[in-house]
Formats: C-alpha cells, structure tokens, sequence
C-alpha cells in the first residue's frame, strides 16, 4: 500500500516538474521570437535623406566646386584645359562654358551638356560640406540668389541643368557618366515632400 502512495507522489512530483518545464520553455520562446525594440517612428528625414543623396552625388558637386575650378568626371578631377570659373561663372575669354557644353549631350566628342550650362555661384560651393550644411545654404536666401522655397523646389525639379544629372551621356572614352543614385522621380517627389512638410533640417 506504501509503495503504491510513493509511486502516485512521484509522479505527481514529476507531472509538476514536466509541466513548469513547458511553461518556463514556451516563455523564453515567445520572448525570442516576439519582435522587440521595433522602430515604430515615421520616417520622417527619408524624403531629405533621399534628396541629399541626390544633391552630394558627383553629378552635383562637381558644378558646385569650393573654387574658381570646376570639376568633372567621375573622379572629380579639375576641369581640363585650366578651365576658371569667371565673373559671371561662364568662363573666361575663350574657355566659356558654352563654347563646348552645348545644350545636350555630344556623343562624338563626349562633352556633355545642357540649356544653361555653367558653375553655380561661389556662395553656393557644396564640395565639402555636409549634406546638412548644403541644405542650409541652399535656404539661405542671402546666398541662393534670393530664392524662396517655393523657387528652391522649382529649381531642384524642374530645371534642366540639374535634371541632367539622369541623362548624362557617355565621357570622351566612350563610357557611361554614373547617373545618382535614386531614381529621378522619387527624387523629385523627395523634395517636394520635403518642402511640403517645412524643410526641416536634420541634426547632423
């Protein structure tokens, strides 16, 4: 009879055991397969994100130099033949930019081009700034030629010098030009969201 008590003890003992086991095993499973710290926040700097990577690409900063030179090609060296910026960033005497950038691409001699070809303004020099300070100047009508936003999102989207930037031809080696990296219309659509939701600014 005793013997019969201790085996219903024991294996009550262990039924409990077997059971807090399981209980403790399905927790420490749902705790490693449910999803934790997930970034639940909008992604509210992709649309500037998307913008800069535009903007800090070679096809841009290579007309936005920190000098009177500007470069080109994708290891944005300076501008062949000792080409200078000039009075008017067109140039000087015979090396004006339009003398040989035209108002499309030249897929002869590989010289590029576009309507209005030329550097920007020395106030506007992006090489070597970061994308937060070139978005700075860039809304700094003291030095952007006195644009408003809605002027600064025209010129981003829809003019044809910056949007060449997609279409730029092959170099004088025969050679694709790297176009940027995001696609021309979201990347139009970027800073338009961007403006739309204020042009704010990111911390570095």
């Amino acid at each position: 009879m005793k013997n019969k008590y201790f085996i219903l003890i024991m294996l009550l003992i262990v039924g409990i055991v077997l059971g807090f086991t399981s209980t403790s095993s399905d927790t420490h499973t749902n705790d490693t397969t449910t999803p934790r710290n997930h970034d639940t926040t909008t992604q509210k700097d992709e649309p500037f994100d998307k913008m800069m990577q535009v903007l800090t690409h070679k096809r841009c900063v290579n007309c936005h130099p920190a000098g009177n030179r500007p470069r080109q090609g994708e290891d944005s060296h300076y501008h062949n033949f000792g080409v200078q910026r000039g009075e008017k960033n067109h140039g000087i005497a015979a090396l004006k930019c339009e003398a040989c950038h035209h108002e499309e691409n030249n897929e002869y001699s590989g010289v590029p081009g576009a309507p209005e070809w030329s550097l920007a303004p020395l106030a506007m020099q992006w090489e070597g700034l970061s994308r937060v300070e070139i978005a700075k100047s860039m809304l700094d009508p003291k030095i952007n030629g006195g644009r408003n936003l809605e002027q600064i999102v025209k010129h981003l989207t829809e003019h044809a010098l910056v949007l060449w930037a997609w279409e730029p031809g092959i170099d004088s080696e025969g050679n694709p030009r790297e176009v940027p990296p995001v696609p021309k219309d979201e990347y139009i659509a970027a800073v338009k969201a961007w403006a739309a939701s204020g042009a704010v600014i990111p911390k570095e």
